[in-house]
């Protein structure tokens, strides 16, 4: 995708600095809930709600809320993702420098009443994993809002194009919100010639949500809910969506016996800082997904442990249906902790595509793509090593285009990474890493030794055998793409 250059000055608003102590900043109350079978979807009753510790009424024996069967409804849909649509702007602009608030909205303000050309356009923020999970094969919903203005027939345009379809949130509307309050969200995509990247929107300016005029969800809303198998929320839904709405997702994808795979990304600290409700929401979040997502950083901030594995044990630990803790290592590789073992796998280098190299061009995205392959892994029960090899591929493959949307990776690039094998093995790294944690029992290890084998206490699964076991999921899929 083109990218405009910006040369004349921009504001910018620095990110906050917010303390990370050593100790653990989340308390959760250390009790067991018993939930709806995961393989029958049940309806969501009218009252109901997830509430945190302290806060609302239970049942008499420390379970929250009441489960109530009703007729099992068809799960056809894999993945749905809770809000957080959005048109990306990507500009090229010559540096990052902070400014005040005041002029950074300003700036902000004139660049929307004279909008980019549409080449400079892209869908952003949920679209990102919706799409790279559409290009794998999984069918994808995506619930939220966009207005009915250019951006908006621009983003619904990019969703019916990749087959994903989308379910509005905007049935109870608010006479007395302005207009602007129901236009699509757009963000502004700053990217200086180091590719490092500013991120920014309306929301930005708010202390309310975005779509703060949405009170409750819609039936429309909870039935996709319920017909899907995962619900996936990140952090930059808090920006659109109040926390009591977000609340009643969650509790509608319980009841429904819908897996939730939660991604804080970098609002998670800032969440956990905020409001009362943001921190009771994140709280239950954090409890009740069934897979977490984040980056070492992201899981210090969130537990007061330095060590990623063991700040990944004890969310494990807390969590009530916690079944993965999957912690992004950068360019060093990815880690998935279950109860019983670790699961490591080393990054991809560059590919080598019809005889030339391919390095990182544009990390934008890559996360959401990666979080898209952790998505299949569990759909599918792949093994924690497979699903590990996968994400990485995906990740490193939308790292090689420009932008995200609808520049996330195409399948045929995933798969040559995967035939190609490359890792970027560093046993010191990965020794290091498990140097303080002596929890961690069995360590599985994605390496390029012909055979598996056992070594300073990793058990070593040969990438080979890994790939030979995912190019066959993904045959009917590739030639659809080439179709």
């Amino acid at each position: 995708m083109a990218h405009k250059t910006l040369n004349f000055s921009f504001t910018w608003r620095p990110k906050p600095s917010l303390p990370v102590e050593g100790r653990a900043l989340l308390h959760f109350p250390r009790r067991r809930v018993v939930l709806p079978p995961t393989l029958v979807a049940v309806g969501c009753r009218a009252g109901t709600r997830i509430v945190a510790a302290g806060r609302g009424e239970s049942d008499g024996s420390g379970n929250l809320g009441v489960v109530r069967e009703r007729k099992g409804v068809r799960k056809n849909v894999d993945i749905a993702t809770l809000g957080n649509l959005c048109v990306d702007v990507v500009l090229d602009i010559p540096s990052l420098p902070p400014a005040s608030t005041a002029e950074h909205r300003a700036y902000m303000e004139r660049l929307e009443a004279s909008p980019p050309d549409k080449k400079f356009w892209e869908a952003g923020g949920n679209c990102n994993l919706a799409i790279a999970a559409s290009r794998l094969g999984l069918s994808c919903v995506t619930l939220g809002h966009v207005g009915d203005e250019i951006y908006g027939n621009f983003l619904l345009d990019v969703l019916s194009n990749e087959n994903i379809r989308y379910v509005g949130m905007s049935q109870n509307m608010d006479d007395t919100a302005s207009i602007a309050a129901y236009e699509t969200l757009l963000c502004w995509v700053l990217v200086d010639p180091f590719q490092k990247h500013g991120f920014w929107s309306r929301a930005d300016f708010s202390e309310e949500p975005a779509f703060s005029w949405m009170s409750e969800l819609t039936e429309e809303v909870k039935k996709a809910i319920q017909q899907t198998k995962i619900l996936f929320c990140n952090g930059y839904t808090f920006d659109e969506l109040s926390p009591d709405l977000i609340i009643s997702a969650l509790d509608c994808a319980i009841h429904a016996g819908t897996s939730i795979i939660f991604y804080p990304g970098p609002r998670g600290r800032a969440l956990l800082h905020g409001t009362l409700e943001e921190q009771r929401a994140l709280e239950l979040l954090l409890r009740q997904s069934d897979v977490l997502l984040l980056t070492s950083d992201e899981v210090e901030s969130l537990t007061g442990i330095k060590n990623p594995i063991q700040a990944a044990q004890e969310l494990i630990s807390r969590g009530e249906r916690t079944k993965w803790v999957i912690i992004k290592l950068g360019s060093k590789g990815s880690i998935l902790i279950n109860r019983s073992t670790v699961s490591c796998a080393p990054s991809f280098k560059s590919a080598i595509v019809n005889s030339r190299q391919v390095n990182v061009v544009d990390t934008v995205g890559c996360g959401d793509s990666f979080a898209a392959a952790i998505a299949f892994g569990f759909l599918h029960r792949m093994p924690a090593v497979n699903t590990l090899a996968l994400a990485n591929a995906v990740g490193a493959a939308t790292a090689t285009g420009c932008g995200a949307g609808r520049n996330v990776a195409h399948l045929n690039k995933v798969l040559e990474l995967l035939r190609q094998s490359n890792i970027d093995e560093d046993g010191v790294f990965w020794g290091k890493l498990f140097e303080d944690s002596s929890r961690a029992n069995e360590v599985m290890l994605l390496s390029k030794v012909p055979i598996n084998g056992h070594k300073n206490r990793f058990v070593r699964i040969p990438i080979r055998n890994v790939v030979v076991e995912l190019l066959p999921k993904f045959e009917k899929t590739s030639a659809r793409s080439m179709v």
